[in-house]
Formats: structure tokens, C-alpha cells, sequence
């Protein structure tokens, strides 16, 4: 029988035998840690003949660092995004009418700074450069300010994380 208690855990054996022994390994299969950037160890002491006193520590480890934004990837990205943006609201000319070139102007200079700056990679695109937008376009008037937002939304979600993998692996 293996009994487990609260903090410090304590493991109680009946064993058929006698249990003699001053070491005990364990492998255990506790619950992943919370974070990935984290690690369980399990430190066991002998109490008494067929008890142990155990330790469980949550340690942290080296966290993931993303890298730098690499400034030619964000201005081809910046390049193919503007002609695909502008391509997409072109098929709504009612909404957009002649401001178009304007609304994909300012929706391609935010989206820049944020490559320039901010994305390093999968796992760091972020909603505020897209909400940025919107707020932007609102602030000059002009028309289609959410549907122009949410296309640079789902353009950046289908292709940005790809282009990245696609660009960094030609250069190794």
C-alpha cells in the first residue's frame, strides 16, 4: 500500500517483507508544472523502517527567449501585406470607395512598426497593433475601419507566423 498526504508528502509502505533500505527511487507521474518554463523535483528521506518524509519543489528553468525582429523580414512582410490588404478591401469598393489607398496606407504603416519592432517570431503576434488600426482609422474618418482591422487580423494570423518559418529557414 502507497498512501500520499498533504506538503511535505509523507509515503507509508506495507510491504510483505521488511523494507531495508536507505534509498528510494521514485518515478513518479505528477501533473505536468503549470508553466513550461518549470520543472518538479522529488527529494525523498528516510523517517523510519517503511516511511519516507518527500519533498516536491517547483524550480524554475531557463526561459524561452524570442528573438529580435529582423528588419528585412519586416519590410517584405510589410510588402506583400499592403498589396494583399489592398487586394482584399478592393472586392468591397462600396465600403471603401476612393479613401481605399488611405485606409491600407495606414493600416501598412502600423502594421510595420509592429513587425520593425515587436514580432520576433511565432508566438508574438499580438491583437493591439490590429485594434491600433481601427482606432486609427476611426480617428481620421475614414470608412471601413473594423472590416479593414479584422482583414489585417486574419491576413497576419494565416500568413506572418509561416513567413517567419519560411524566411529563417532559408538562411540556415
Amino acid at each position: 500500500m502507497l498512501l500520499f498526504t498533504s506538503s511535505p508528502v509523507k509515503l507509508t509502505f506495507s510491504p510483505t517483507k521488511a523494507f531495508v533500505s536507505d534509498a528510494l527511487n521514485l518515478h513518479h507521474s505528477f501533473p505536468r508544472p503549470l508553466s513550461p518554463s518549470s520543472s518538479s523535483c522529488l527529494s525523498v528521506k528516510s523517517i523510519s523502517t517503511n516511511s519516507f518524509a518527500c519533498n516536491l519543489t517547483h524550480s524554475p528553468t531557463q526561459k524561452y527567449v524570442y528573438p529580435d525582429p529582423i528588419p528585412e523580414f519586416a519590410e517584405s512582410e510589410r510588402q506583400k501585406f499592403k498589396a494583399e490588404l489592398f487586394q482584399k478591401l478592393s472586392e468591397d469598393v462600396d465600403e471603401f470607395g476612393d479613401d481605399l489607398d488611405e485606409v491600407v496606407a495606414v493600416c501598412a504603416q502600423i502594421f510595420s512598426e509592429f513587425l520593425h519592432k515587436e514580432y520576433g517570431g511565432p508566438g508574438t503576434l499580438l491583437v493591439e497593433p490590429f485594434t491600433d488600426m481601427m482606432v486609427a482609422l476611426k480617428k481620421k474618418k475614414l470608412p471601413g475601419a473594423a472590416l479593414a482591422a479584422r482583414a489585417s487580423l486574419l491576413w497576419a494570423q494565416n500568413y506572418v507566423d509561416k513567413d517567419w518559418d519560411v524566411w529563417n529557414s532559408t538562411l540556415k
